[in-house]
């Protein structure tokens, strides 16, 4: 890129979310998307189902989505939630990038755990979100454990063209016990790719664990930690990235 884009301000968001309630939880991702006043709001896995193996697909067309298309008109923002997406015959962990103009699927998850592969389908293809001049590598939970991801996902970019990427975006969820292996492996993603991480993780009730450990946070391209959030639900974090 010839020329370095302006800082953006990114959140990220754990909110308060129930299982399979897509209209409660729609409403949540649309009170803390007001609440980041962020150009980029970020959700956990599975955010708009709640992360329950159980829950239903959520179209894309469904209304409940409206409340949180609304919110981005009103305050400029792009959110990007976690959904389980059914096409055609296969279901994928899926994240949606919602604004103004409606609900579209920004990234399916390519690897799923073995819990998950029971239902959702391995996808195939990385993705990089251009934003403001950004380019947005994407990416959910255990995409970002795995070593190989990055750097299919570094190569996507070139050869489309883009030269690489600048940031690392996860909607993620964590035990504690993954929360000490994530807190070693996004720092050394940091640094070793010279870019920003930003993940948003699940916190509170509302999934299919008993625990989980919030946490969401931003990493610098140095491997330092932004800003960082604590396991409690409602908490949103945001950082301004900037060459």
């Amino acid at each position: 890129m010839s020329e370095r884009p302006a800082p953006l301000t990114v959140a990220a968001a754990q909110p308060e979310l129930r299982a399979g309630e897509l209209a409660c939880n729609a409403r949540a991702h649309a009170e803390a998307i007001r609440a980041a006043e962020a150009r980029l709001v970020v959700f956990p896995e599975l955010s708009l189902s709640s992360y329950a193996m159980a829950a239903p697909a959520v179209a894309l067309e469904d209304p409940a989505l409206g409340v949180i298309a609304a919110a981005c008109a009103e305050t400029g923002a792009v959110a990007l939630a976690g959904a389980p997406l059914r096409e055609g015959e296969a279901e994928y962990i899926a994240m949606l990038r919602i604004d103004a103009e409606g609900v579209e699927v920004a990234y399916r998850k390519m690897h799923p755990d073995e819990e998950e592969s029971r239902r959702f389908r391995a996808a195939t293809d990385p993705a990089v979100l251009e934003l403001d001049g950004w380019r947005l590598a994407l990416a959910v939970c255990r995409d970002s454990m795995m070593f190989e991801h990055a750097p299919a996902t570094a190569e996507f970019a070139k050869r489309r063209g883009l030269g690489g990427v600048d940031a690392y975006v996860a909607g993620s969820l964590f035990t504690p016990k993954g929360l000490v292996r994530r807190d070693k492996r996004m720092p050394q993603l940091a640094r070793g790719y010279g870019m920003w991480v930003v993940q948003a993780c699940f916190a509170g009730p509302g999934s299919d664990y008993s625990e989980v450990a919030g946490n969401s946070a931003v990493w610098a391209p140095d491997g330092s930690v932004a800003v960082r959030a604590d396991e409690r639900p409602g908490r949103i974090i945001k950082a301004e990235l900037r060459f």
